[in-house]
């Protein structure tokens, strides 16, 4: 099914799964637009006109008629701003006040009756879920792109092996013996481990994994940056350069002299990472891998 038709699909299924089919939400007599109003007066007391059309995306006219209904019907009030009297703040009478925490409440009610046929480890990928949604399709906010950088723990190199699977089959349509590959390296990673000359970085926020890179030994002087993975939710947060800034600086302190890696021409963003920070591509060899014709990579960075 094409992506438009997914997207579709979701859209119908989750307006129905809400109830904005319904006459009235939530078994009030407003409809979604009336009671998200009344959610925005309720939660921000005072709050302008002009504002609410911002954040609700709605048509200035429309606003205004829906607006003098609810002042008709005694929900809302109107008072001027004292430092410019053409503008005007609006406020929730104790009657629309009453209406918003009965919304509210019901709201609650029937978030917390659809979860709790849900499994907690359910619910955490459904928020999760819903998190990446709102991250892809939502406005950048500077605060959304703050992370963290820490070392492995227990589970992560099977996300690790897992994700590169996944992202390579949906982007790249490489079969399974690319997951082969990673699974080999983390693999070995794990059962060689030499933690004075060989790390694992994590990128993570909020509890959710967002990449991956590791550094191994080659030999005493030469490391290798291996499995550089971000995530698409964190693409165009930094995460993939700062974990190569990680790795490098790790090399660094441990006396390296060199770093080498190997890649694909085809993996544009993760080569714009690599001659960023310095490296220079020393040749390239056609192979035939994942079940594709590719052009491999050998970079290399001079410590």
């Amino acid at each position: 099914m094409p992506h438009t038709e997914q997207v579709r699909a979701f859209n119908r299924f989750y307006t129905k799964q809400i109830g904005l089919l319904r006459e009235g939400l939530l078994k009030t007599p407003f409809s979604l637009t009336q009671a998200r109003v009344l959610y925005e007066l309720g939660a921000r007391p005072g709050t302008r006109w002009s504002e609410l059309v911002e954040e609700l995306g709605l048509d200035p006219g429309y606003l205004s008629r829906l607006l003098k209904s609810f002042e008709k019907q005694g929900l809302v009030r109107r008072s001027n701003s004292k430092d410019d009297r053409r503008v005007s703040h609006l406020t929730l009478t104790a009657k629309g006040r009453k209406e918003f925490l009965r919304l509210n409440a019901r709201s609650e009610d029937e978030t917390a009756e659809m979860l709790s046929r849900l499994s907690t480890e359910e619910q955490q990928r459904l928020v999760k879920s819903m998190g990446a949604i709102r991250e892809l399709l939502g406005p950048p906010a500077d605060s959304d792109k703050t992370f963290g950088v820490r070392t492995h723990r227990p589970g992560d190199i099977g996300w690790v092996i897992a994700r590169h699977g996944q992202l390579y089959s949906q982007e790249y349509q490489w079969d399974s013996t690319f997951e082969g590959l990673v699974a080999g390296i983390a693999g070995k990673f794990l059962t060689h481990f030499d933690p004075q000359f060989e790390h694992c970085w994590i990128a993570e926020k909020d509890g959710e994994r967002l990449g991956c890179v590791f550094l191994v030994r080659q030999s005493s002087a030469v490391g290798k940056l291996r499995l550089l993975l971000v995530d698409p939710v964190a693409r165009g947060m930094g995460v993939g350069t700062k974990l190569v800034d990680e790795c490098i600086g790790f090399a660094r302190k441990v006396g390296y002299r060199k770093l080498t890696l190997w890649t694909n021409d085809i993996l544009h963003a993760a080569r714009r990472i690599y001659e960023r920070v310095g490296f220079y591509l020393v040749k390239e060899q056609k192979h035939r891998s994942f079940g594709h014709d590719l052009v491999g990579q050998y970079w290399e960075l001079k410590l």
